[in-house]
């Protein structure tokens, strides 16, 4: 962080130069930490509502437990996604009140005693296999304030199990379904309610699923109007979305 223009910022409000919303939009592009394999976003939460998550492949334990320790410094809360029983114990270590969940793949450190919403992320999974995905997306909705709720293997192959969650589709405010195989479910639920929905292909399938790319065609050319799709796998940012369209509901 530019230390001499925080103060510069500051001390404009002081003399009645800036007032505080003119400061904050100053502010929101001024921080950042540098780590030498890392530049950290020190701000996102001020202008995203949310700090900065850490991606953990493709890292060490050593690059891991450093950016989770300035990460938890900053903001006193982490989520850490795609991340190993090993990640875990590391961050662990940094802090205690780390929290794996082996199925989503996630570690938080939770943020404390944030407000949930009122209104509800319902997250669905057409298959058993599909659940690592659709916890990825419950926990990170959940993480940034999300109340959430689950429903898990209703997919079309026994199609009223999904009829049988009527209750459930109309009492959310945001739905994220999440498919393999077909990827038929979200076209589906789709069309039974108009709650925005956030469709997430996998990767789970046979033959002709290739990872994920024949759930992801069905999900783009799907005619239940207004459905949003994410890339194959891609629990977070599902979660991340729902979110933001619940907390517009709260306002």
């Amino acid at each position: 962080m530019d230390g001499t223009k925080v103060r510069t910022v500051l001390e404009a409000v002081r003399e009645g130069k800036l007032s505080t919303e003119e400061a904050l939009e100053r502010l929101k592009v001024l921080p950042f930490e540098e780590l030498g394999f890392a530049t950290l976003d020190s701000h996102r939460s001020l202008r995203q509502g949310f700090p900065e998550v850490l991606f953990c492949p493709g890292k060490t334990i050593e690059q891991i437990t450093a950016i989770a320790e300035r990460l938890l410094h900053q903001h006193g809360s982490l989520l850490a996604t795609r991340a190993s029983e090993e990640v875990h114990g590391a961050i662990a270590k940094v802090d205690r009140s780390a929290e794996y969940n082996v199925l989503a793949r996630t570690v938080v450190v939770p943020r404390g005693q944030t407000p949930s919403t009122t209104g509800t992320v319902l997250v669905m999974s057409a298959g058993t296999a599909d659940i690592p995905v659709a916890e990825e997306a419950a926990v990170t909705a959940e993480f940034l304030g999300s109340r959430v709720e689950k429903q898990y293997d209703v997919g079309v192959a026994g199609l009223h199990r999904i009829l049988n969650k009527w209750a459930e589709l109309h009492a959310a405010r945001v739905l994220v379904v999440v498919a393999g195989m077909d990827g038929v479910l979200p076209s589906v639920v789709g069309g039974l309610t108009a709650k925005p929905l956030i469709a997430v292909p996998t990767s789970i399938g046979y033959g002709a699923s290739f990872g994920g790319m024949s759930a992801l065609l069905t999900m783009l050319n799907s005619c239940a109007a207004g459905t949003a799709v994410m890339g194959i796998d891609n629990g977070f940012g599902a979660g991340v979305l729902a979110h933001r369209i619940n907390i517009l509901g709260e306002k």
